[in-house]
């Protein structure tokens, strides 16, 4: 069965050898025990972090290379699976050191069942660890000063009750979707904090801004830097925000060459008293894992992010597990009533049921757009693909100018109407004759495609955005460094400053214009480096829309493929969509595009039932907001 499935492309050569090598160290070669030791392998590989034994055994689970179904007849049922598990040296529980674990239905490797496991407890310890805080009246008119109300504001004012959770809670999540407030409300959380502080006669607490891409942490350095001037606080408290973010590898002390070691463990802890981490959807299971292990144990722990995009690249999906109960879920009485006093805001109650408090008292979602228009434009099919209503997606797509769709071309490519369109998007770019003006022209435009590869994938369409901008605009692509190639930097360099994700142009040297130079935006100006020392890149006319999270253009051409792709998801299409601002055209057929809004990613996880025990076992019900 191993071999059949490496064959069909089920099964890489890492897991065939994984479980090869395993079942031939404990003296057990039962297919059922190797098999399963492969798929473990294999879900990890694909963004899971355990194989689900009850999902993987039904009919059309497994698909090989082709797309076609492996009969689930060949495969073991679940209850099956679970004898010939347990009767195995393999496999173990909490207290047997074996590479395997079998919890219930779910079958885990070791690492990432210890993963889950330490950071549920570390979690749930935070949120148990309640602050008395300040004086309510004290702690409200701190509020109402750092989030002043404004005129025909919705209400509750979220913003200010995410301040007030995170006052109260050593762990506290800001989810919300773009436009929604999310930097605007957390630096003001953070003079929050530190005003209480000051305050009380305390030092200063060490605050440390985290990203998990470098890209992130510019971002996040550029938004707090901002939104710190702004703040109605002393000058004392505004100096006392820092105003650099740093990657979460570089933070933790990533260990060169070993990919899952840090310096900044328990016994080496870093030494912050609040971690602050943009982009939290990002962040996979393991680096999560080890930052709550390197947090000392008082330290507050806040999650900014959106809960409806992508997830991380690696295994998990850290901040969907954590913001998903299951079921609708509100805040305690207990809560409701200490945030009505500090904060003046109602929140909506649970009905006849009393919530125990827990952690649905350190979520906070910031569901109000300050960018889209509530009732159209891109906020509005947004929306829709949230919510799977396919309906919504195509009246969305039918009555609003700002967005369209249109299928792709037999045999892929870039023809008619998409090509102009991307001409018309790149025109602004072809025509801007001085570095910085490229860079800026190129916020405003991009194409954004599901996969790397195959006719729609960001390899090819690069090559032909560039011929069909030198047919069309005149940009000559003369090699690898012609003068106006865009760039996406995709490896750190932490010597250069360069990190995964920025965006450079390729332009003359300001000395020499027979040598081409790199130019990068930064602070205050543009930064030059030498095309020779630049680390690894790409040309990023079009880019996946995996490395599009965090970006914002005012218009997007998104592709996707002509057929079915387990890649193309709700969260993808969700992602992909909110990048824009104004404008969003949508290269895909009814039938993809249909997938796509029915599809939400599901990744084999146990983290949600340890961190949701009583929701999740009264209903397996989506999550609504508050």
């Amino acid at each position: 069965m191993l071999t059949a499935l490496q064959a069909r492309g089920v099964l890489s050569d890492l897991d065939v050898h994984l479980a090869r090598t395993l079942t031939r160290l404990a003296d057990d070669q039962r297919e059922p025990i190797a098999l399963a030791a492969a798929l473990a392998s294999r879900a990890v590989g694909q963004g899971h972090v355990c194989l689900d034994l009850a999902r993987v055994a039904q009919p059309g689970a497994l698909v090989d290379a082709a797309g076609v179904p492996i009969d689930a007849a060949q495969l073991p049922t679940c209850a099956a699976w679970q004898a010939a598990l347990r009767s195995s040296r393999l496999v173990g529980d909490a207290d047997a050191i074996t590479p395997l674990v079998l919890d219930g239905e779910r079958l885990y490797l070791r690492r990432y069942w210890q993963y889950e496991v330490d950071l549920a407890a570390a979690i749930l310890a935070r949120v148990d660890a309640v602050d008395v805080g300040p004086h309510p009246e004290s702690l409200r008119a701190s509020l109402a000063r750092l989030f002043p109300t404004a005129a025909g504001a919705p209400h509750p004012d979220w913003q200010r009750v995410a301040a007030f959770a995170a006052v109260q809670r050593r762990f506290c999540v800001i989810s919300g979707g773009p436009g929604t407030g999310k930097t605007y409300t957390v630096v003001r959380i953070l003079a929050l904090l530190l005003e209480l502080a000051l305050a009380g006669g305390c030092t200063p607490p060490r605050i440390a801004l985290l990203a998990p891409t470098g890209k992130a942490a510019a971002r996040l350095t550029e938004s707090i830097r901002d939104g710190k001037q702004a703040l109605d606080c002393s000058d004392a408290v505004r100096a006392a925000i820092p105003d650099e973010a740093q990657t979460l590898h570089r933070a933790l002390g990533a260990v060169p060459g070993r990919s899952a070691r840090f310096r900044r463990t328990r016994k080496t802890p870093m030494q912050v008293d609040i971690a602050l981490v943009d982009e939290a959807s990002m962040v996979d299971l393991s680096l999560m894992a080890h930052l709550v292990d390197a947090l000392p144990a008082a330290a507050r722990l806040i999650l900014l992010g959106d809960q409806d995009q992508l997830a991380s690249v690696e295994a998990g999906a850290v901040l969907g597990d954590i913001c998903n109960s299951g079921t609708p879920h509100h805040s305690s009485r207990a809560f409701r009533r200490a945030a009505v006093a500090a904060t003046g805001e109602a929140l909506p109650a649970a009905g006849d049921r009393a919530t125990d408090a827990g952690l649905a008292d350190a979520i906070v979602v910031l569901a109000h757009s300050h960018r889209y228009d509530a009732r159209g434009g891109i906020g509005r099919l947004a929306r829709a693909v949230n919510a799977g209503d396919m309906a919504a997606v195509d009246d969305a797509l039918t009555r609003d100018p700002a967005v369209s769709r249109t299928d792709p071309r037999d045999g892929g490519g870039l023809d008619g109407a998409v090509a102009d369109a991307i001409v018309a998007g790149f025109a602004p770019y072809c025509a801007a004759d001085t570095p910085l003006a490229r860079l800026e022209a190129l916020k405003a435009f991009r194409v954004l495609c599901a996969h790397r590869r195959g006719a729609f994938g960001v390899e090819p369409i690069n090559a032909q955005i560039e011929q069909l901008l030198a047919a069309r605009c005149g940009l000559l692509p003369d090699g690898a460094a012609y003068r106006g190639r865009p760039i996406l930097i995709t490896r750190n360099d932490y010597a250069l400053g360069l990190f995964n994700g920025d965006v450079g142009v390729i332009d003359v040297a300001a000395d020499d214009a027979s040598r081409r130079t790199a130019y990068f935006l930064v602070a205050g100006g543009l930064r030059a480096v030498a095309v020779a020392r630049l680390p690894e890149h790409e040309t990023v006319f079009a880019m996946s829309v995996h490395k599009s999270q965090g970006s914002e253009f005012d218009a997007v051409a998104v592709l996707l493929p002509r057929e079915v792709s387990p890649v193309v998801s709700r969260e993808l299409l969700y992602t992909a969509l909110t990048r824009a601002r104004e404008r969003a055209l949508l290269v895909a057929t009814p039938q993809v595009l249909a997938h796509a809004v029915a599809t939400p990613v599901q990744r084999a996880s146990g983290l949600r039932l340890r961190l949701w025990p009583a929701a999740l076992s009264r209903t397996t019900a989506q999550l609504s907001l508050f």
